[in-house]
């Protein structure tokens, strides 16, 4: 008597197909992402740990990291509060122009960070529309550092906003509608109902739009002017020098950068690790 054959599952591929996806899968992981990284590590220590420190402490390395840290310092709880808002709003309110909303918020996924950055250049560069207005009240926007921070405010901005919305939305308004029916006021919803809820997407979102913020390049090369020392944030300084064929000091800036980048990965994936029932309880709220 011939056996019945067991129908094959969807799922249960050959094990030479297996074989092939993973082993193109990890060639494009060893390729694209951990060679460059190792790459910049390697030739940032090609010349020892003394001349990587050396090339960090130098006064316009130090002025570079001092000023990304300022614009991200800023950037970052200005899009962490309008990321907040625009969740609540498009999740929490129906209203004409909600899907308008939706999006304008995705835009500086769309547009090049260096047409944003001209477009800056076109309202408050001196010859731009209120250029010479603000030069009259000695206000300086470009050039400077407002200017740097508009950018990267700018390209940063969907982060937050992009974590909370999918989240706010899968958990729909029951428990608001339930809190302020019990007399609570919107500002203790807020703080007691809805930002529990949410906490992890809303600190990932902050993670991913500071790491975009310290790496921002396009928007704010048209906006700085490049003043060494003076508007040159981390990665416009790895640019100048570069250019200026100091290759052991570029690469200790940008291995600085990926590290960040790097302690930035490893702290959402501890949280992830550490709080994992946490989260997906939230997640499945």
């Amino acid at each position: 008597m011939t056996p019945m054959l067991r129908p094959r599952a969807p799922t249960d591929d050959h094990p030479l197909t297996k074989l092939v996806l993973s082993l193109v899968a990890v060639g494009f992981i060893a390729l694209f992402l951990l060679m460059p990284l190792v790459t910049v590590f390697w030739e940032a220590l090609a010349q020892g740990m003394d001349s990587a420190i050396a090339a960090l402490r130098e006064p316009d390395a130090l002025s570079a990291i001092q000023l990304s840290f300022t614009v991200a310092a800023i950037a970052v709880p200005c899009n962490a509060l309008f990321g907040l808002a625009a969740a609540w709003c498009v999740t929490k309110f129906d209203f004409i122009g909600k899907n308008l909303l939706v999006t304008l918020i995705d835009i500086p996924f769309s547009v090049s960070p260096v047409v944003s950055g001209l477009v800056y250049m076109l309202i408050f560069g001196l010859q731009g529309w209120l250029g010479q207005d603000l030069r009259d009240h000695g206000i300086k926007i470009v050039f400077a550092l407002p200017g740097i921070v508009l950018a990267t405010i700018f390209v940063t901005f969907p982060f937050v906003a992009r974590e909370l919305i999918p989240l706010m939305s899968e958990q729909g308004r029951d428990e608001e509608e339930a809190a302020v029916s019990l007399g609570a006021s919107g500002w203790s919803t807020l703080r007691r109902v809805t930002l529990p809820n949410i906490k992890w997407a809303l600190l990932y979102g902050v993670l991913l739009c500071n790491a975009r913020a310290m790496g921002e390049f396009g928007a704010v090369s048209v906006v700085s002017g490049h003043i060494r020392g003076l508007t040159d944030t981390m990665p416009l300084h790895v640019e100048v020098l570069y250019n200026d064929y100091q290759y052991a000091a570029a690469f200790a800036v940008a291995a600085l950068l990926a590290l960040l980048a790097l302690v930035t990965l490893g702290i959402k994936s501890l949280l992830e690790w550490q709080f994992a029932g946490e989260i997906a309880a939230t997640h499945s709220h």
